[in-house]
């Protein structure tokens, strides 16, 4: 399977002056999973206050380190791509939603960056890790939750199967289109993460609602109608550009690709619980 992919004259990331700084990003994606205590420090409300505030300094850097799953993807796609600065704009872009510095982090390096952040927690499972990596895997946020998170292991099971696909859906960032602005909330039309045939699909649209705020404070600007927004748990996290739609389309439905054709194995969902 290939992964070369790279959108016609669209640059590696957003990085015009005016633009939001990579740390702030971060806080924008890292939030939501912060806030239900699923990683990342404690203090989800100091995580919060940095968002809504636009302030960058080293607290917050510190914050951002604390995210065991994420800075160390950030460490590697910026070691590979020559950026000094895990929170480049670039970089975490490149991580939730998605461009061509994916690329630029060959198999050989992504493998053994699993091999030593996972071997000790995975054990026999971990020739499914490096197997996901040959078969086209990127350090895109989809990888981590359809290659590495435990939780796929978990559809074949009756009692948690719909436990599991809610967090998986859940925890992939996803797009949709705004359809209904609410002064705390955002009306998105949407396609929710199905488990059909024994393959994770998309399927088709419906509306969600989602968050906006916390205590009438957000972490974006006003948004419109006909916007299409990026979201993570129940939370919107940022407005999406057309390239970045399409990248976040893209590396979405390849890491399903390469997960569906695991799971297409005989006994995957057990190796993979």
């Amino acid at each position: 399977m290939t992964t070369t992919w790279q959108p016609p004259g669209s640059p590696a990331g957003d990085v015009r002056a005016g633009a939001v700084p990579g740390a702030i990003t971060f806080v924008r994606y890292a939030f939501p999973p912060n806030y239900h205590g699923a990683c990342g420090p404690p203090d989800s409300q100091g995580l919060f206050q940095y968002g809504a505030s636009a302030v960058v300094d080293d607290g917050l850097r510190d914050l951002a380190r604390q995210f065991a799953g994420a800075w160390p993807y950030l460490e590697l796609i910026a070691g590979a791509s020559g950026i000094g600065d895990p929170l480049d704009q670039r970089v975490v872009e490149a991580y939730w939603v998605g461009n061509r510095l994916l690329e630029q982090v060959g198999p050989h390096p992504l493998g053994d960056n699993m091999d030593n952040r996972f071997r000790l927690h995975t054990g026999r499972q971990f020739a499914n890790v490096r197997e996901a990596v040959a078969a086209g895997g990127v350090p895109h946020h989809s990888y981590h939750v359809f290659c590495i998170y435990p939780w796929v292991g978990l559809l074949g099971n009756d009692r948690r199967y719909e436990q599991a696909l809610m967090v998986l859906d859940r925890c992939r960032v996803r797009w949709g289109q705004v359809h209904q602005v609410r002064a705390d909330q955002l009306v998105v039309q949407s396609q929710p993460l199905l488990y059909e045939g024994g393959r994770l699909v998309l399927g088709a649209p419906q509306l969600e609602t989602v968050e906006r705020t916390l205590g009438g404070v957000g972490l974006v600007p006003e948004f419109a109608v006909g916007d299409w927004v990026s979201m993570h748990w129940e939370w919107v996290c940022d407005r999406l550009t057309p390239r970045q739609l399409a990248a976040l389309r893209h590396y979405t439905r390849l890491h399903l690709d390469v997960v569906n054709d695991r799971l297409d194995h005989p006994g995957a969902l057990t190796a993979l619980g």
